[in-house]
């Protein structure tokens, strides 16, 4: 056995139908489309969401909201969350590596730090934002709020 006697196994493949081919085709005339209407002429496409007539379901619901393609995003990282990787892993400068570092944040996000919690150490912060509380709770502890 080699490749050139290889073929499909009995009855996998079938022969393709040759519509429009002569009356005597037995699939000749119409060629399996029917008679008149939109679907039997050449070049029909079926708009997208198109239920037969009725009204699409994407004109019977109201329209609301809108998005602001200015909106700036950001992670919200707590100070409980900042006073457990100071004390755990003894870091006392905490910047956007750092963050990256230890799974808190992923590659290319804006960091906002929020005042929930309290600080344990003193540590210096540098983020893309701050809150007020979050910036006076660490400056009263000593630390340096660094906005990038």
């Amino acid at each position: 056995m080699d490749l050139s006697n290889l073929k499909p196994a009995e009855g996998a493949t079938k022969n393709c139908k040759r519509i429009g081919r002569g009356q005597g085709s037995g699939r000749g005339g119409t060629s399996t489309r029917g008679h008149k209407g939109a679907k039997s002429r050449s070049g029909y496409s079926r708009k997208i969401g198109f239920e037969g007539g009725q009204m699409p379901l994407y004109r019977r619901l109201p329209k609301f909201g809108f998005k602001n393609i200015n909106r700036v995003e950001y992670v919200g990282i707590n100070l409980d969350t900042l006073s457990n990787l100071a004390e755990k892993k003894n870091v006392t400068d905490i910047t956007l590596e750092t963050l990256k570092q230890y799974g808190l944040i992923s590659s290319n996000c804006r960091v906002k730090i929020l005042g929930r919690g309290e600080l344990g150490v003193k540590i210096n912060v540098s983020a893309n934002a701050f809150s007020s509380s979050a910036k006076t709770a660490i400056e009263n502890k000593g630390g340096i709020a660094t906005i990038i």
